[in-house]
């Protein structure tokens, strides 16, 4: 794992495995929305109506998580869920503006104390802790309670939408990450394993298959959601493989005549024990379909 910033001027929140929303408060009401901007006030009116005491022309920035009957964060129970009592809630962590004045150029801490000031914590609605504790202190706690991960966030920097400059630094602790599709071995259920892998740059890189992690429905649900991308060219550059390799991974040019291609524009969240040393990955395991993510953005994490 690279190596977590420490220092007085840093603070550490956990990676939480959920949405990415944010909420605005406008008009008399709250609407939230994905990273990619769609409208999901519909789908969880609950945490939009939990938001209402919320000052008018505010936005904040949170993760929406599913607690498993443990307490810990479940994506698949976040995807699957029914109603209000699956436990989801909005964990929020930063506030962008505040009575229509914009708070992106205060500092991370500065920005902490008004969301603090505004925020009323409550069944649907809590905020995120920001703790200053030992990088080592933390990453034990992840590990022990099977969480997924840190971020650490230096505390003097201000709000850069949409810009990875390393002042918010996310460290997964428990391997596992998205994974862009781009094609997939189907079966009588539709889906058999699906074919993943991460961009470098503009060129997408094949890292592996998941046949784990599913069940008959989620199999066919997941071949309805991607079989209208199905296209005759290959997305991965460094297909085909010369051989297996040592972990039975690799594609050669036998095996993927059993593939089918689809356009790199739907995401997996994945579990695995580790990387190879060819970027390829050991013992996957499917999460959930990640609707929220782009897939341009999806890089391999340390």
């Amino acid at each position: 794992m690279a190596s977590v910033p420490e220092g007085p001027d840093w603070s550490y929140e956990l990676k939480l495995d959920g949405y990415r929303l944010e909420a605005v408060r406008d008009n008399g009401r709250s609407k939230l929305f994905s990273r990619r901007g769609h409208d999901l006030t519909k789908q969880f009116p609950w945490i939009a109506g939990a938001l209402d005491h919320l000052p008018a022309g505010t936005v904040i920035d949170g993760e929406l998580v599913a607690l498993a009957s443990d307490g810990r964060p479940d994506f698949n129970l976040l995807q699957n869920y029914r109603s209000a009592n699956a436990n989801i809630i909005l964990y929020v962590f930063d506030i962008l503006v505040l009575r229509n004045q914009s708070l992106m150029g205060l500092s991370f801490i500065e920005r902490r104390t008004h969301l603090e000031q505004v925020v009323t914590p409550g069944p649907y609605i809590d905020i995120s802790q920001a703790v200053t504790s030992s990088v080592d202190e933390i990453i034990d706690f992840v590990r022990t309670n099977g969480m997924e991960g840190i971020v650490a966030k230096r505390n003097s920097s201000v709000y850069q939408p949409g810009k990875r400059t390393g002042l918010w630094v996310k460290r997964r602790i428990n391997a596992g990450q998205e994974f862009v599709i781009g094609g997939f071995i189907p079966s009588e259920l539709g889906v058999d394993s699906l074919i993943i892998g991460f961009y470098r740059g503009e060129q997408l890189i094949y890292a592996g298959r998941v046949r784990a992690g599913f069940v008959p429905a989620t199999r066919r649900a997941i071949f309805e959601r991607i079989k209208h991308l199905r296209t005759p060219h290959c997305p991965f550059v460094n297909l085909p493989e010369k051989a297996e390799g040592r972990w039975g991974q690799g594609l050669t040019v036998e095996k993927m005549r059993t593939c089918v291609w689809i356009r790199p524009e739907a995401v997996a969240q994945v579990e695995f024990l580790q990387w190879t040393e060819g970027d390829h990955l050991r013992h996957t395991k499917f999460v959930g379909m990640r609707d929220d993510k782009d897939p341009r953005e999806i890089v391999r994490e340390a």
